[in-house]
């Protein structure tokens, strides 16, 4: 309990502190950002990135990368599209397409596990793959209208809440209680702090190596659900970019690249400081390229401070 609650201390806290300082600057500079309409947008926004984030998380933990989870996100969408246009039922659709991401990460666990492949280069090719199938399958165009059973995964709402924001927050429970409150996180968390030692006192690495990136590619299969049931479209060029949103609120929730530091907490803030800083940006009509740079430069300083923390700790 000691270690959890000095890990919040050091890291979630101030990653916290950090999110409501940007709020504040945004509320100031921006007479819209505190509207209750803008704060739901950024948490529905936040929703989608929030699920392949937590996916992301279960691999950086064993100190993988997932790279190829925003094109994974638009192959499902556009599988689930061409499935729903046949006359397949919805709920079909859906178990299939969790199959599908188990599927792809299994075949990115194996490449690593098995193969030895590193797993920057497994999940680059896997990006590469998956979205050049995503342009072959749809044609290089955009597939329309589905059943409002399927839109509801993405547009619905229980009272005022939105059915994407309740997902993303059982996700996050269920994703929570596993690695904090299991064996198997337990033993996430040991293979990411030390594999060779975690091999030696009997946790099957491998084992462990597969499950996490099986666990990314359900969480894409997820997000695919809802971001395609939300535009009522599967876009071939749907979700390019989120893999670096995904990787940005990861580290800047706390956890470490190499592996054995991070929390789902921690991550859910990252996501939300991310979110905030798009939606503040955009109201502020900040050029595009900007926010790639002020984006690309928030990660950076993360990286950094995650750097000269393990290199002080090596000192």
């Amino acid at each position: 309990m000691k270690m959890k609650k000095s890990l919040f201390a050091n890291s979630e806290f101030i990653v916290f502190l950090g999110l409501l300082g940007i709020g504040a600057f945004f509320s100031i500079t921006s007479p819209v950002f505190l509207t209750s309409f803008n704060l739901l947008n950024i948490l529905l926004q936040s929703s989608i990135q929030g699920v392949i984030a937590i996916g992301m998380t279960f691999v950086i933990l064993t100190g993988g990368i997932d790279l190829s989870v925003g094109s994974v996100v638009a192959l499902s969408g556009v599988i689930m599209a061409l499935m729903l246009h046949a006359g397949i039922p919805v709920f079909l659709v859906i178990l299939i397409s969790i199959f599908f991401g188990i599927g792809v990460g299994l075949f990115s666990g194996l490449s690593i596990t098995k193969i030895r492949m590193a797993p920057f280069i497994v999940t680059l090719a896997v990006m590469a793959m998956a979205r050049g199938l995503t342009m072959v399958l749809s044609d290089g165009k955009t597939i329309f209208s589905f059943p409002a059973s399927f839109d509801y995964f993405g547009s619905g709402k229980v009272g005022p809440i939105s059915v994407t924001i309740i997902i993303f927050l059982v996700y996050a429970l269920v994703a929570e209680i596993l690695l904090r409150h299991t064996v198997l996180g337990r033993n996430i968390y040991a293979v990411g702090s030390n594999i060779k030692a975690a091999a030696l006192s009997g946790i099957r690495t491998d084992w462990i190596l597969n499950f996490v990136y099986i666990v990314s590619g359900v969480s894409c299969a997820i997000a695919g659900i809802i971001l395609t049931g939300r535009l009522d479209a599967a876009m071939p060029t749907a979700a390019t970019g989120y893999e670096l949103d995904a990787i940005a609120a990861v580290i800047i929730g706390g956890a470490s690249l190499s592996g054995g530091k991070g929390t789902i907490v921690g991550t859910i803030i990252g996501v939300l400081m991310i979110g905030v800083i798009n939606n503040g940006m955009n109201l502020l009509n900040v050029p595009p390229f900007w926010q790639s740079f002020i984006k690309g430069a928030v990660i950076f300083i993360a990286v950094m401070i995650d750097s000269l923390k393990n290199a002080k700790k090596e000192g």
